[in-house]
């Protein structure tokens, strides 16, 4: 959540205002906040509903779904970031622009644990959010594999491996994606954080923005989908798999509190998904925890 400063007593009332009629709710990641809206997204649906192979909720509010990663249809697009062109248009399409977003200072203090009332605990649990979600080519992760450091790249597949070398979705009861709801819910670290530092107006924005009425999606998609946190996507009679990141709603409202993080992150998320090979997403489906030893399905994605 980030952006320029606009403080003073009326916009804080501004927000207060906004928290009452939106009832929060839980929800997975850095990303991804759920929010139980009694008013529609400030922003109009982008175009009209495409057939995309998501059914709902995973599909997302009518209108949005298109500005979400398309499957993959050659192997130059596999990992590929949406680019600095591509994320802003997105942005503007739902609601965002870059005068939304935390100056560079703010950001910088955000993620360092620095500004008014900063915590180096907090900041490390959102950047890893940030890198988990933009494990793009360029940008690979690196986790203790059978006792080597060892790098992934997987963010296509909506997948990631944590740093004790379990492969796993980001929507993981285990991943900082996950865990940091705690951090962006109203009342929360983040949004006492952005209060406190002259970004009262990242606050309102997003909240305007079609990241409110995707929240309510992401929220009922994740409700469904048990440990593993993978979606089945059906297009021309065939079905594969891919991890909940890359579901249209939760892949909007990540993109949005990126942006609003620092619209150059929001360019490096992943502009395809692919398909997880059937063996894997069997295997994260069978495992209690949604997890599996990386080292042991390595091969599959290379």
């Amino acid at each position: 959540m980030r952006g320029t400063g606009l403080a003073g007593p009326g916009h804080r009332r501004g927000v207060t205002s906004l928290r009452r009629t939106i009832p929060v709710l839980a929800l997975v990641g850095m990303c991804i906040l759920s929010l139980s809206v009694t008013r529609t997204a400030g922003a109009d649906p982008a175009a009209d509903t495409v057939e995309t192979g998501f059914a709902i909720p995973f599909a997302g509010a009518p209108g949005y779904e298109s500005l979400a990663p398309t499957q993959v249809t050659n192997p130059g697009q596999l990992n590929q970031p949406l680019g600095q062109q591509a994320a802003d248009e997105i942005a503007g399409q739902v609601g965002l622009t870059r005068a939304d977003a935390l100056s560079e200072q703010q950001y910088r203090d955000l993620v360092t644990g620095g500004g008014v009332g900063g915590s180096r605990d907090a900041a490390e649990v959102i950047d890893a959010c940030a890198q988990i979600l933009t494990n793009t080519n360029g940008r690979p992760l690196y986790s203790d594999v059978a006792g080597q450091s060892t790098p992934s790249v997987l963010a296509s597949y909506g997948l990631y491996v944590n740093a004790s070398g379990l492969l796993e979705s980001p929507a993981n009861a285990d991943a900082p994606t996950r865990q940091v709801n705690s951090l962006i819910a109203p009342g929360g670290f983040v949004g006492t954080w952005l209060r406190n530092n002259d970004a009262t107006r990242t606050l309102i924005a997003l909240y305007r923005s079609a990241y409110t009425v995707q929240a309510v999606y992401g929220f009922a998609s994740q409700q469904i989908s048990g440990a593993a946190q993978l979606v089945t996507n059906t297009k021309g009679g065939v079905s594969s798999e891919v991890g909940m990141s890359m579901a249209p709603p939760l892949w909007i409202v990540n993109f949005a509190l990126l942006y609003v993080l620092n619209p150059s992150v929001a360019a490096a998320m992943p502009a395809h998904w692919a398909p997880i090979p059937s063996a894997v997403a069997d295997a994260i489906h069978s495992s209690p925890t949604g997890q599996v030893p990386f080292s042991d399905y390595a091969s599959y994605f290379q």
